[in-house]
């Protein structure tokens, strides 16, 4: 356990940067307390489904991408995190 009362202006700087570092490198995929499948790294928060709903996305992989080559000039692109 870290005490932040207890550290130098320079730790916490160190100590915050750290932090940023390894929240940028958050990719993966865990189970949700509720037992959903959430899979991070694709925005701020993780997309969460339940098995269920992953299996019926699945099934529509070809149409979503179908739909946004065919959209392609209506759809914003969020740049990529370097």
């Amino acid at each position: 356990m870290v005490n932040l009362n207890e550290m130098s202006r320079e730790e916490l700087l160190a100590h915050v940067q750290r932090l940023e570092a390894n929240q940028g490198s958050s990719d993966g995929i865990k189970v949700s307390e509720k037992g959903g499948v959430s899979v991070y790294g694709i925005g701020r928060f993780p997309v969460t489904l339940y098995s269920s709903q992953w299996e019926r996305l699945f099934t529509k992989v070809d149409a979503i991408k179908a739909f946004i080559v065919t959209n392609a000039d209506k759809l914003a692109v969020k740049p990529a995190k370097s």
